[in-house]
């Protein structure tokens, strides 16, 4: 396998860290370890991290203080490994901006199918190679759907995580259009759908508070109760 992935599993659980990247690497990934944060931020600086999987809790910093300090200078693939099963330990992490998560104990075919997910998408937001751009505008923003920008009205780029990206994408493509939270999660990871997946509503939260003029009284994404949402294109 040319031009590996790079994974970075980080875990102070010395037994569940090797065998996660013994099967990583058992599937032609190079996958590097790290017990605590001063050791995942020592690998992290080599600069070709792909995906770092991060478990929540650990002996120094904990998980979600790793993630807040990569997010400040990388958008490289995050997914959270924890055993905690708090729905708020797992909204929050989300709205620290992580691509993914998941509970252990977990399947390691399913962690395998998410890691291949991210790592597409990941990939495919650092290549440039398409010709003709494709631009789409609302309300004085734009969207640049190939160089994965978008624009304030008053030219200001704004920052957009990969999972609100897509997911901004998704809406703005299917302007007038409902789109039920399942339709939105297949623009996000593919994965099926679960009923207490709050993954697309965390994201919408997000989305509202850098694009709309009053977050909690939107009208660029509208909520359709008992449904989903739609993508107005106007205040």
């Amino acid at each position: 396998m040319t031009n590996k992935a790079h994974i970075l599993v980080v875990d102070d659980d010395l037994t569940s860290r090797v065998a996660l990247s013994g099967y990583f690497e058992t599937e032609g990934y190079r996958v590097s370890e790290a017990e605590d944060g001063a050791q995942m931020r020592s690998v992290f600086a080599g600069g070709d991290v792909d995906l770092i999987m991060l478990d929540i809790r650990l002996p120094d910093d904990d998980g979600l203080t790793l993630l807040k300090d990569v997010r400040k200078k990388s958008d490289v693939g995050i997914i959270m490994v924890t055993g905690r099963t708090d729905e708020v330990d797992r909204i929050v992490a989300l709205e620290m901006e992580a691509d993914d998560y998941v509970i252990k104990p977990f399947s390691p075919r399913e962690l395998l199918a998410r890691s291949k997910n991210l790592l597409r998408r990941v990939r495919a937001g650092r290549v440039s190679c398409v010709v003709d751009e494709r631009v789409l505008s609302f309300s004085g923003w734009v969207l640049d759907l190939d160089k994965r920008g978008l624009k304030s009205p008053e030219g200001e780029d704004v920052r957009l995580t990969r999972g609100e990206f897509e997911l901004l994408s998704a809406l703005v493509e299917n302007k007038g259009r409902v789109l039920t939270r399942d339709n939105l999660l297949d623009h996000l990871n593919h994965r099926e759908w679960d009923p207490s997946d709050r993954t697309v509503d965390v994201l919408i939260g997000r989305l509202r508070r850098k694009i709309e003029i009053n977050p909690k009284d939107p009208t660029l994404i509208m909520t359709v109760h008992g449904v989903g949402y739609v993508f107005t294109g106007a205040y």
